[in-house]
């Protein structure tokens, strides 16, 4: 088979031609475009974790660290980068910093993929 007849099968036999609903939906992929670097830094198990742990209270360093069972600076790396994407915020005490989430859309965010990872495994 040629190129183009291989091509041609790829095609649908409808396109959606309405040219104010295309422009819609480019806007509204340059939106969804950077929604991907989260689910990047959430891809990593550790920092999935973490984000977790902080979805059921504020911890410091050594409180997750503990909890995860690595190292400090381990946790500390992991934090900067989530706190880069503004997922984690921190307030300070003293010598002290504790973590928390940035707001509640992250909370929901990792509920709902927990829900999901849940049912998966339930088979419903």
């Amino acid at each position: 088979m040629e190129y183009k007849e291989a091509k041609a099968l790829d095609l649908c036999d409808e396109f959606l031609t309405d040219e104010t609903r295309i422009d819609q939906l480019k806007e509204d992929l340059e939106r969804v475009g950077g929604v991907s670097e989260i689910f990047k830094v959430l891809g990593d198990e550790t920092r999935t974790r973490i984000v977790w742990a902080l979805s059921q209270c504020e911890l410091c360093v050594c409180d997750i660290a503990a909890l995860l069972g690595v190292s400090s600076s381990s946790v500390s790396h992991h934090l900067r980068l989530l706190r880069s994407l503004r997922l984690v915020k921190y307030r300070r005490e003293g010598k002290m910093a504790y973590y928390s989430l940035d707001d509640d859309h992250i909370v929901q965010l990792i509920q709902a993929a927990l829900d999901h990872y849940e049912e998966q495994q339930s088979g419903r």
